[in-house]
């Protein structure tokens, strides 16, 4: 189970298209992180901006896993762009009660090609508040526009049965020969992909042949939407991380099953390029 990593968002906050519990309880984050160090699971994601993600880990404790943060994007107005990241890094240290993180991340990406932004992430890994630094991007043309190779450690990037734009892009091969750890994000594209066909909000009606090809798939396979996913974003090897994130610790015990299932089998091209479809972040405009 190694290759999973937990996401956290939904410690903090309701988070999820499919998300139907709204946000983790303290018993129940408790009871996801045993049952996910229990099975080999090392890695936790979260955000400064996800809630009280951050905090909710720090009660419940994160001391043995390898926790990677994000930061928000730098608000306007800021004139010692240093002392801001640290300042920021230094209460998310406190929140989680942790003496360093194992990544951070930023979590708009185009902000690490300012100069004084770089000079801030390398000073706190020199310093030993972070052991690897690296970006969190929504589509791999974002890594057009900063330096990558020799200043970023990790990549964070969406990759789904539906955006395969980092493999397709090539970029999976590219970072992967360079060394650059990779995490992949969004198995289940926020929930849409293990929805049930008719429980598909009506605003994403305009790729019903996509949900249609989709869900016949499945059902001529005999095939769960969650070992489905899981099975695709696991089979590639550049990957390191497969971050998921759950509601409940019965959910993630049924990830954990369904990961360690191998499947053997021609995925269906359900690809998709449009922006508004891989790209949640745009769901509110639909």
């Amino acid at each position: 189970m190694y290759k999973l990593a937990l996401g956290t968002a939904q410690f903090g906050m309701s988070y999820g298209i499919a998300n139907t519990s709204g946000q983790v309880s303290r018993d129940e984050a408790k009871a996801i992180l045993e049952l996910a160090s229990v099975n080999g699971i090392d890695t936790i994601d979260t955000a400064i901006a996800y809630g009280e993600s951050e905090a909710c880990l720090g009660d419940v404790g994160v001391e043995n896993f390898r926790v990677a943060t994000k930061l928000p994007p730098l608000p306007d107005g800021v004139t010692t762009i240093e002392e801001w990241i640290e300042g920021e890094v230094e209460a998310s240290l406190k929140r989680l009660r942790l003496d360093s993180l194992y990544v951070l991340l930023l979590h708009r990406s185009v902000q690490f090609g300012i100069p004084a932004v770089r000079t801030a992430l390398e000073r706190l890994k020199q310093g030993g508040k972070v052991q690897k630094i690296g970006v969190s991007i929504y589509s791999p043309d974002d890594l057009d526009a900063i330096p990558v190779v020799g200043a970023l450690d990790i990549v964070q990037a969406p990759l789904n049965l539906v955006d395969r734009r980092l493999v397709t892009g090539g970029w999976l091969d590219r970072l992967h020969g360079d060394g650059i750890e990779i995490h992949t994000r969004s198995a289940f594209l926020q929930g849409l992909l293990v929805m049930p066909r008719s429980s598909i909000p009506d605003r994403f009606a305009r790729w019903g042949g996509l949900w249609d090809a989709w869900h016949a798939w499945l059902s001529a396979n005999s095939l769960s939407p969650i070992h489905a996913c899981l099975a695709y974003a696991l089979s590639f090897p550049q990957v390191d991380r497969v971050v998921v994130g759950v509601e409940t610790a019965q959910q993630l015990s049924q990830l954990i099953e369904a990961a360690t299932e191998p499947m053997n089998i021609e995925f269906p091209d359900i690809a998709s390029t449009e922006e508004q479809l891989i790209n949640p972040s745009l769901w509110s405009s639909l």
